[in-house]
C-alpha cells in the first residue's frame, strides 16, 4: 500500500466522536417525544369519539322516544340522565316555541361526567 505523503499517519482507533453521539442522541430523543405526543393526541381524540357517539345515541333515543309519544311537548327546560356503554351522560331538553303556533322547537344538550358540553341536536316536532 501506498500511502501519500502530505497525509498524516493515522493514531488511534477511528469511530464517531463524543459530539456527534450527542446530536444523533438528541434527534432520537426530539423524535422520540414527538411521537409519544401523537400518541396521546390520538388516544384523547379516541376517547372524545367514543364519548360523542354515545352521547349522540342519548339524544337521538330521547328526540326519538318525544316522536313516538305523539303528544305536544310543553314549553320549558328539564334535565335527564341518560346511561350508555356503562357512562352517564346529563341532558339538558330545552323545549320553544315557533312562530307557527302548530309546532315546538327541541333543543337537546348532552354534557359529560364533568358537565362539558359533548354535543347538541335541534328537532322540530308537530302538533298532532
Amino acid at each position: 500500500m501506498c500511502r501519500r505523503a502530505d497525509t498524516p499517519p493515522r493514531t488511534g482507533q477511528a469511530g464517531l466522536t463524543l459530539i456527534e453521539v450527542l446530536v444523533a442522541l438528541a434527534i432520537v430523543a426530539v423524535g422520540l417525544a414527538a411521537g409519544i405526543k401523537a400518541s396521546a393526541a390520538l388516544a384523547a381524540n379516541t376517547q372524545r369519539l367514543g364519548d360523542t357517539l354515545a352521547a349522540q345515541w342519548c339524544a337521538d333515543n330521547l328526540l326519538t322516544g318525544l316522536r313516538l309519544q305523539r303528544q305536544f311537548p310543553p314549553v320549558g327546560d328539564s334535565t335527564l340522565d341518560c346511561e350508555q356503554v356503562g357512562r352517564r351522560f346529563p341532558l339538558t331538553l330545552a323545549v320553544r316555541p315557533t312562530p307557527n303556533p302548530n309546532f315546538r322547537r327541541v333543543d337537546v344538550r348532552v354534557a359529560d361526567e364533568a358537565g362539558l358540553p359533548l354535543l347538541q341536536l335541534s328537532t322540530v316536532l308537530p302538533r298532532n
